[in-house]
């Protein structure tokens, strides 16, 4: 199965128009942002293995995705969490459900009784470590192994510019552990497109640190907020970008990390005025099953 070249289209946001790659409609399950990271396990051979391992929340983006990825694969999926909240098993919505749906295993480890107060990673590495058929993925697909899908998206681009023939194109995209910004950054550089980027978690300190531990030295210019903010926190400012998005585009953006990054454009682009700018549609989509609600009765007036 080939999973690649997915549409880009034309759009006006703000009275500025940009260029949409349409990530988010690579494949009915298996698409946008981890899909692009987790090629890798698609595309190549992986005798013995029969489960694929992943930590993080109940609620990632990744558990999905791996849970689609184990499908087509014929593997399982063994995803650890560290506590899921009663009202999400009481009332299963979001990548939760969906994962499930496609026959994931979601480890409590807060129900595991040798947890031992281990990090997850520390807990998986151990207690899985003499499983040969087993093969673990970090968080969020923060891996040297993201960089054969975000090369193969690098290449969708150049070419797409190509053909277009359009001068001073700037790539931008959200980034939560930086991969797929740091590897377009190393691919898109020799045929001169840039790439802007914005920390969605932990901040500009955190976002360097994660580029860092990928053991790359030449990275993407990172956008800084006018003000501090905390991922996973409501504000008003987020909702009402995310609306204003659809409402001029008639296209649904993830709720948690695109609205941080068209505020932080909104900044840079009127000091940018020659560049075409190309936005990555990272999927994430079924997040919003569980932000919009929070959205909506916190902001009930909206």
């Amino acid at each position: 199965m080939k999973i690649d070249n997915s549409p880009t289209t034309a759009h006006i946001f703000n009275n500025r128009s940009f260029y949409l790659k349409r990530d988010d409609q690579l494949h009915p399950q298996f698409s946008g942002n981890k899909a692009r990271k987790f090629m890798a396990l698609l595309d190549n051979d992986y005798p013995g293995i029969t489960t694929l391992v992943g930590y993080g929340s109940p609620q990632a983006n990744s558990l999905y995705s791996m849970a689609a990825l184990a499908k087509l694969k014929g593997w399982k999926l063994a995803f650890y969490v560290d506590h899921i909240p009663a009202w999400l098993i009481n009332n299963p919505i979001g990548n939760y459900q969906a994962a499930l749906s496609l026959g994931a295993t979601i480890v409590d480890l807060s129900q595991c009784a040798d947890r031992n107060n281990r990090h997850p990673v520390d807990y998986i590495e151990q207690t899985l470590a003499n499983n040969s058929d087993v093969l673990f993925v970090p968080e969020g697909g923060r891996s040297p192994i993201a960089e054969y899908g975000v090369a193969q998206l690098a290449n969708e681009i150049i070419s797409w510019v190509a053909q277009q023939q359009i001068p001073n194109v700037t790539v931008a995209l959200p980034s939560g552990t930086g991969t797929t910004a740091l590897y377009l950054h190393k691919h898109l550089k020799s045929a001169n497109i840039n790439v802007v980027t914005c920390a969605c978690v932990g901040g500009e300190e955190y976002l360097l640190s994660q580029f860092s531990e990928l053991g790359e030295t030449d990275v993407p210019t990172v956008l800084t907020a006018e003000k501090k903010h905390h991922f996973g926190k409501l504000y008003q400012r987020d909702f009402d970008t995310w609306l204003a998005l659809k409402a001029q585009t008639n296209i649904e953006f993830d709720l948690l990390y695109d609205p941080l990054m068209w505020q932080c454009l909104s900044t840079w682009l009127p000091q940018n005025i020659n560049t075409t700018l190309l936005y990555i549609h990272q999927g994430g989509l079924l997040g919003n099953q569980s932000m919009l609600p929070r959205y909506q009765r916190k902001y009930a007036s909206l």
